[in-house]
C-alpha cells in the first residue's frame, strides 16, 4: 500500500492498489465460498425482483428510449445496453429488502457490485470464473470499507449509503474484471466518487430508494469503462480536504477515519462481515424479529396477550427504522419496525408473501404497530458501529409479567451465518414459478463452481430468461 508521506493521496492510491493488483490465488478458500455463496443470494433476490412494479416501470422507460441489446436482464428476454442493465438489474437485487447487508459499513454489497461485471462480462469470452471472482472480491471489500470509514454518523446524517459508498464497491469491482492499471483504478474511483448520491427520505413510500443500488451500480460501471479509454477522475477522491468524499459526506473531519480504508486490506476481507437476510425487510429490523421469535419460543403469546412491545436500539436503528407507520407504500411497510413486528405476530413470518401491495393499509397490523415502540438507547449507540444492531427488546404482558431479550446480531450475520443448504434453499423459494427446477439447478452448481468456468459470461445466460 502506498505510504509515502509526500503522496498526497494515499489512501485513494492504497485501494487503487489492492484493486489492481488483486489475484485469485491471494484469496483465502473461505473467502471464494462464500463470496459464492453470497452472489448465489443475490441473484436469487435479483430473479425474484425482475416483475415487481418499480423494475417493470425501468424496464418500459429505459426499453423505450434504448435501442441496445447488448446485456441482459435478471429473470427476463430484454436486454439493454450495460449502464442501463446494470441500472435495473442493481434494482432488482436491492428491490424487495432481501439482499445481503455489511451491517457495519452499511451497505447492500451485492446488488451493488455485481451488476457492473454482468454488463462487463456478456459478450467477453476470455473473462473466466476465476477472475469474476476476483472481480467480485474486489468490489465487495471496498465499499464496505468506506462505510467503515464514514461511520454511522453518514447514514444518521441522512445519506442513503447504497448510493453513496456503492459507488465504490461498483468501481472497483468492474476496475478489477477490466484488469485496469493502478492508475486507471485511481481515476474509475475518482469518477464513480463524484457521482455519489441519495438521500435517506427515499424510505417513506418511494419507489427511488429501490434503484439507489442500480444507480450505484451503473455510476461504477461508467467510472471503469471511461478511466479504460483515458478518462481522469479526482485523484484523491477520499481524502481532499474540500469537496473529497469523505470531508464532504461526513458532518465534520473528525467524524471519519481514513485508516479504515486501507488497515489490513488484503488481510482481513469485509466479505466474511457480510450478512444475508431471511426477513423481507430492511436489516435494521432483523435483530428485533429475531428476538420476539426467541421470546416466543420460551413462553408463546399472541397478540391479545400482551399491551406493549418496547425495542430499545442504537440512535441509527430509532431513526431509520422506528418512526410512526404511515401506509405510505410497500418502502415504508418494508422499513418500518413496528409494522414489521405487527407483521411477524400476525402472518408468522416476514419474508415475500407477508408484503403483498395491499399489506400496506391493513388495519390489523397498522393497529398492532401502535403497540410497539422503537427507543433510543445511548449506551447502545456509544459502543459504536459493530453495534448499531444490537437491541433489547421488552414484552409487557396484560398480566404485569415482563419477558426481555438482548440480541446483538441476527441469524444470517457473519456471527451466525446461513448453510449452503439455508441458501440455496432461499434461492429456490425465491424463484419459484419463475425457473424451472432444472433452470435453478443448473444456476446453482454453476454458481458453486464458477471457478471452473472457462467463460463467466455463461452465467448470464442462466440468469435471464429461464423458463
Amino acid at each position: 500500500m502506498a505510504k509515502d508521506a509526500n503522496i498526497k493521496n494515499p489512501h485513494s492510491l492504497g485501494v487503487a492498489e489492492f484493486v489492481s493488483g488483486l489475484t485469485f490465488e491471494d484469496i483465502p478458500a473461505a473467502v471464494i465460498e462464500r463470496i459464492k455463496l453470497l452472489m448465489l443470494d443475490s441473484i436469487g433476490c435479483g430473479i425474484y425482483g425482475a416483475n415487481l412494479p418499480w423494475t417493470n416501470i425501468l424496464k418500459k422507460t429505459l426499453g423505450a428510449i434504448d435501442s441496445s441489446n447488448d446485456c441482459s436482464l435478471f429473470g427476463s428476454d430484454q436486454k439493454l445496453s450495460a449502464p442501463h442493465a446494470a441500472l435495473v438489474n442493481g434494482t432488482q437485487i436491492q428491490g424487495f429488502e432481501l439482499d445481503d447487508v455489511h451491517r457495519n459499513g452499511v451497505l447492500h454489497v451485492g446488488a451493488v457490485t455485481l451488476p457492473p461485471l454482468f454488463a462487463i462480462v456478456e459478450g467477453r469470452p476470455d473473462i473466466d470464473g476465476k477472475a469474476f471472482l476476483t472481480a467480485a472480491v474486489a468490489g465487495y471489500e471496498v465499499g464496505p470499507r468506506v462505510g467503515l470509514c464514514m461511520g454511522q454518523e453518514h447514514i444518521g446524517q441522512g445519506w442513503h449509503s447504497g448510493a453513496t459508498l456503492g459507488v465504490f464497491s461498483a468501481a472497483a469491482g468492474a476496475a478489477r474484471v477490466l484488469n485496469l492499471s493502478i492508475d486507471q483504478t485511481v481515476n474509475a474511483l475518482g469518477i464513480a466518487g463524484t457521482q455519489a448520491a441519495g438521500l435517506m427520505a427515499a424510505q417513506y413510500g418511494s419507489m427511488v430508494k429501490r434503484m439507489h443500488a442500480g444507480r450505484s451500480a451503473q455510476s461504477g460501471l461508467y467510472g471503469a469503462l471511461l478511466a479504460e479509454q483515458g478518462f481522469t477522475g479526482i485523484q484523491d477522491v477520499f481524502e481532499a480536504p474540500y469537496g473529497g468524499f469523505c470531508s464532504t459526506f461526513s458532518r465534520s473531519h473528525d467524524r471519519y477515519n481514513l485508516a479504515a480504508l486501507t488497515e489490513g486490506l488484503g488481510i482481513d476481507f469485509e466479505v466474511m462481515r457480510v450478512a444475508l437476510k431471511f426477513y423481507s425487510c430492511v436489516g435494521s429490523n432483523h435483530t428485533s424479529l429475531d428476538a420476539i421469535k426467541h421470546i416466543q419460543s420460551r413462553r408463546p403469546f399472541g397478540v391479545d396477550d400482551f399491551d406493549k412491545i418496547v425495542i430499545y436500539g442504537s440512535q441509527v436503528t430509532a431513526d431509520h427504522v422506528g418512526w410512526p407507520y404511515q401506509p405510505q407504500g410497500l418502502t415504508s411497510a418494508q422499513l418500518n419496525l413496528p409494522f414489521c413486528v405487527a407483521t411477524l405476530l400476525l402472518e408468522g413470518d416476514v419474508f415475500v408473501k407477508q408484503f403483498k401491495p395491499d399489506c400496506v393499509e391493513n388495519k390489523a397490523r397498522i393497529d398492532l404497530s401502535r403497540r410497539v415502540e422503537v427507543l433510543h438507547d445511548p449506551k447502545i449507540t456509544a459502543l459504536g458501529a459493530k453495534f448499531r444492531h444490537k437491541v433489547t427488546v421488552e414484552v409487557h404482558y396484560k398480566n404485569g409479567a415482563l419477558e426481555t431479550e438482548t440480541r446483538e446480531a441476527p441469524i444470517g450475520s457473519e456471527h451466525s451465518f446461513g448453510s449452503e443448504a439455508d441458501i440455496v434453499r432461499k434461492f429456490v423459494k425465491l424463484t419459484d414459478g419463475l425457473m424451472t427446477s432444472r433452470a435453478q439447478k443448473a444456476v446453482v452448481e454453476s454458481m458453486l463452481n464458477l471457478e471452473d468456468l472457462d467463460n463467466a459470461g455463461k452465467l448470464v445466460g442462466l440468469i435471464a430468461a429461464s423458463k
